[in-house]
Parts: structure tokens; sequence; C-alpha cells
């Protein structure tokens, strides 16, 4: 994928508000670090109408974090797609919860720098996105399925980090995703800071070999063969732990029918794969294995989504 950013153009004049829906998104899929993401039927909406000052302004309920993320997100558009500065205020809401694994901050930076291509009428494509997103993030994983959809496989040059390339694959209803989050938060900064430096060689490899055949089976449909699949070594044994209940959680789901499970991300949340009859007892257990620690959880029967972010609303 080579990224085809416009020249440098005068600001249009047509939009002065947009709205676009961004799914959340499942990342890491067991041992895929860093590479596999599944967007998800769980939205953030994201609002930004055009302002005559400079730089992002919030209306509530986005705190000083959202903030700086979307300012940040802004500068990098302005400057990857070459167009005159122009100020905005933006207001997120939806269902996607805050630290818990499932790419908030993606819906945030994504529905930004989207929503942002839409009032400058830049014409960055899709793909365009997926490379700014990326840049935003420090990594793929989110990002490309929270702009195209489905399931994705990303790979990313290894000497500058940038986005290299996205495989995707829509997922069917016949598979269901059961989320759930306990109510507790999980940074993703910390969860990254207690990853090891190194790994063992071997249990490197056992992870490839897992995150290899979890790729085979999604992309060749046969979804049965991710039946007990996911076997990691590369983060979910140094995250997992700080999670009350998580793997616990994980396990009881599979016991209760499901495919398999993971780490959502860096956590909170924990998913498992199933198929839709069995969705429901699979949530009641996972969720029965936070009660058991006294965690309070939320429960989310989702599907694929195979859209990406889109635009649901515009005001000239």
């Amino acid at each position: 994928m080579k990224p085809s950013f416009s020249p440098s153009r005068p600001v249009p004049r047509r939009t002065r508000s947009v709205t676009l829906r961004v799914p959340g998104s499942t990342s890491n899929c067991g041992a895929g670090f860093d590479t596999l993401g599944l967007a998800l039927t769980v939205y953030n909406e994201v609002t930004l109408e055009r302002g005559d000052w400079r730089g992002a302004r919030a209306r509530l309920p986005a705190d000083a974090a959202g903030l700086e993320m979307a300012d940040e997100a802004a500068r990098v558009f302005f400057v990857r797609a070459g167009v005159e500065e122009f100020g905005f205020t933006f207001h997120i809401e939806g269902d996607v919860p805050m630290s818990r694994g499932l790419g908030s901050s993606v819906t945030l930076r994504a529905g930004v720098v989207a929503a942002l291509n839409e009032l400058a009428g830049a014409g960055l494509t899709k793909d365009d996105l997926c490379s700014l997103v990326t840049h935003l993030e420090g990594h793929p994983d989110n990002a490309t399925p929270a702009v195209l959809g489905g399931f994705c496989v990303a790979r990313c040059d290894p000497q500058t980090g940038g986005l290299a390339g996205v495989v995707r694959r829509p997922i069917g209803r016949d598979l269901s995703f059961v989320v759930v989050s306990p109510e507790q938060e999980l940074q993703t900064k910390k969860a990254r800071g207690i990853l090891p430096r190194e790994l063992p060689y071997f249990e490197a490899v056992k992870s490839i070999n897992s995150a290899a055949y979890v790729v085979a089976a999604i992309l060749s449909g046969e979804y049965d063969r991710l039946r007990h699949a996911v076997c990691d070594y590369m983060h979910e044994p140094y995250r997992l732990p700080l999670i009350p209940g998580a793997r616990a959680a994980i396990d009881a789901g599979v016991a209760a029918g499901a495919l398999t499970g993971w780490l959502s991300g860096s956590g909170s949340s924990v998913l498992c794969v199933t198929r839709p009859a069995r969705a429901a007892r699979v949530g009641r257990a996972m969720a029965a294995a936070f009660t058991g620690v006294n965690l309070r959880s939320r429960i989310f029967r989702l599907q694929a989504d195979n859209t990406g972010l889109k635009v649901v609303a515009r005001r000239r």
C-alpha cells in the first residue's frame, strides 16, 4: 500500500460539520501482537464542526487527554494532507468503553482525521487514513479494522514503522464475539510497560505458530479450526495477572462452548469467539468468573463490523 496524499490546496467552505461512526475493535487476537485486529459492532460517533480559530476545542464529554489526542491528530492530518489549517470543535459519544482494550483511542483519532478529510475536501482514501492513524497510534492492529472494517492483518516497515500493507477479510454472521469488560480500567501505556524486553526463543516460536494458524483459519473461513487455537506467550502471561478473573473468564467461556478466547488488546476486556447459538451462555459464564472475584462486568454480544468508519451525518 503506497500513500497517495493530496497536494496542497485551499480549504473548501462547503461542509460545516460532519459526524463519523467508528467501530470499536479487538486487537492481537491472541499471539498476533501489534498485527491482527478485528472491527466489532460497538461504535463511537465523532462529530466535528468547523471554526475560525486554529486547533481543536472539545465539547463535553471529551477530557484533556481526548483534546490532546484530537489536537495531535489534526496537526498530523494537515501536514499529511497538505491543506490549510482551520479550527474545529469535536464531540465523541457512544458505547466503546474507555481503557478496556476495545480501541477507544482509535475511534477518536480515526474519527477526527476522517472528519477533517471530509470538512477539508482533501480526498484522502481509506488506505491513506489507515497509514495516518497507524502513525498516530504507533501500531496498526486497531487502526486498520477501525478504518476498513473486518479482520485485518497488517504489516509495518521494520525500519520506519510505517504501514506497509493490509490483508482484510470480512467475517460473516456465523461467528459471534462475546466481550466481557470488568469495571477496571487498564491504560495501554501501563500494559505495554510491563512487557519484557526479551522472550525465550521457543516461547516466541509457539506464539508464531498460534498466530499463523489463527490467521489461516479465519482467512480460509474454516472457523471450527479456531477451537483452542490461541496460545500466546508474547503479552498475555504478563498482562492477564493485572486483571483479576480475566484468565478464568476466558477459560469459562471456552468451557461453555466458545471456540477460543483472548485478552482484547491490552485489556481489561476479554473476548471469546463462538457460534451465535452459544453466545448468551458463553457471556454468562465469562461474567460469572469476574463476579467470583467481586468485579462487576458488562457483557457485549457482538459480531464483526465489515464496513469500518463511515459518514453518518453532515451539515453544510
